[in-house]
């Protein structure tokens, strides 16, 4: 057992481990789709009103909960609440159906990431191989040990050794390719079969310069939601991620600026993304082509794109995968750490043994997601009316269920119960001004409550 927690040695690396966490798969494969299928512009308006407003309530009352408590999820709504307590059970409950599919979802990047590196990524392009390659009943599993597996060694390191020092390696390559690639997509043209010329800054049009075309009231709430819901993805709130991560936040460090810092980092980056993949797949495959959103957009669409760039393709793909790969590994290892965090605190174990227990937790789970697309496939409808099988059910339960009921709850906790008061007492003990502090009260107590409420009664097929 450790007797003293673990701390980041500086904000800048509490500030690159979590916005890390938030810059992941949600990112680059759902973020573009609902920019494009939102209105563009319109999307972008929106999500960076939320995320300066709901989101940060949110962010930063997590991160403020984890450093006050220095506990995990599991156990800080318990020492803020006694009756608060199975809060934190929910809470953690979140990373841990997560990081199953999560580390299935790694390993299919891995395996696209060295079919490109090797000079064989054409070969995905083809028709079915993302079928062919899921359902294959040994090759998922063995990419998914591997992704897990490279998770595990960071969190082992600590929280220091292991993710910070991770972090600050990770992240700027992830930021170097991420501008490299979004720069080559903006540079690319394509004449397609009719003689019509499409370029790279026409995708930038559509992901820009707000659409407003046949937009209703129903209309402009669909978006509303998806700019939400896209914020648990972007932010890594309500997994007990922030919680954690605060936790190891010295006392003396900037909350505020450094929540900021996460903001406009994310943001950035999510906006990159969509800078990236929009333009790119506009070029190749028009408009119909943006309608692929998850693993179709990913694994399928993408490939076809690289597939027609020629000689670049190649290159690019994998300096795109491995961008990929490096996006879902930050968020992996946070995820994990929510849960290693936990068991440390609540269980009095070592971290060595608490990430070996999860270890093989996820890997069953994972083993179990995997089979979900062979010899366990089924389909079931959810209250939503999407068609789901198992990787898709734990989706749900975890995202459109469980978060929102930890971000409602967490609301009522930092607003009612406790106060708001005692959060912002522990965002400016060393004197540090909070210039958001009055609309800090007004989202937690009335705004975001209510928000969240809206968008659980929607998962649920209600509204």
């Amino acid at each position: 057992m450790e007797k003293e927690r673990n701390s980041f040695t500086g904000s800048i690396g509490f500030v690159l481990a979590a916005a890390g966490s938030a810059v992941g798969l949600g990112n680059i494969w759902r973020f573009p789709y609902l920019a494009a299928r939102d209105g563009g512009g319109l999307f972008l308006v929106v999500y960076l009103v939320l995320a300066l407003t709901f989101g940060f309530a949110l962010l930063m009352s997590e991160v403020a909960i984890g450093r006050m408590t220095r506990q995990s999820p599991l156990t800080a709504y318990g020492k803020l609440s006694k009756k608060f307590k199975p809060l934190g059970i929910i809470a953690c409950i979140v990373p841990m159906l997560i990081m199953p599919y999560y580390c299935v979802i790694g390993g299919w990047v891995v395996k696209y990431f060295l079919a490109f590196l090797t000079g064989s990524g054409v070969s995905t392009a083809q028709d079915g191989y993302f079928t062919g390659f899921i359902t294959d009943t040994s090759s998922p599993v063995g990419m998914t040990i591997v992704f897990l597996f490279l998770t595990m060694i960071v969190v082992l390191g600590g929280v220091d050794k292991g993710i910070e020092r991770f972090s600050k390696v990770i992240m700027p390559l992830l930021v170097v390719l991420i501008i490299v690639i979004s720069g080559f997509a903006l540079s690319i043209s394509h004449t397609d079969e009719l003689g019509n010329v499409r370029t790279g800054f026409d995708g930038l049009k559509v992901l820009v310069i707000p659409d407003f075309t046949g937009l209703t009231v129903k209309g402009f709430f669909t978006v509303l939601m998806d700019a939400m819901g896209q914020l648990f993805y972007s932010l890594s709130i309500a997994m007990g991620i922030m919680i954690a991560y605060g936790s190891y936040m010295r006392d003396e460090d900037n909350m505020s600026k450094s929540v900021g810092q996460i903001e406009i980092f994310d943001t950035a980056i999510a906006f990159l993304a969509g800078v990236m993949v929009i333009p790119a797949v506009y070029v190749f495959m028009g408009r119909e082509g943006m309608e692929s959103s998850g693993p179709g957009l990913m694994f399928v669409s993408l490939p076809m794109v690289f597939e027609k760039m020629g000689s670049a393709g190649n290159f690019i793909g994998a300096l795109f995968f491995a961008l990929v790969l490096f996006a879902a590994l930050t968020s992996s290892v946070s995820i994990l750490e929510a849960i290693v965090s936990s068991f440390m605190d609540q269980f009095h174990m070592t971290r060595v043994k608490a990430t070996l227990i999860e270890g093989v937790i996820a890997l069953a789970f994972g083993l179990l997601v995997c089979l979900g697309y062979n010899k366990l496939y089924f389909e079931v409808t959810l209250p939503n009316g999407a068609v789901a099988q198992i990787l898709d059910i734990m989706d749900y339960v975890s995202n459109n269920l469980l978060m929102p009921i930890v971000a409602i709850f967490t609301c009522i906790l930092v607003g009612w119960v406790t106060g708001p008061e005692k959060i912002i007492g522990e965002i400016t003990k060393n004197g540090e001004k909070f210039g958001r502090r009055g609309l800090f009260i007004v989202m937690v107590k009335f705004v975001a409550p209510i928000m969240l409420v809206v968008l659980l009664l929607k998962a649920v097929g209600i509204i």
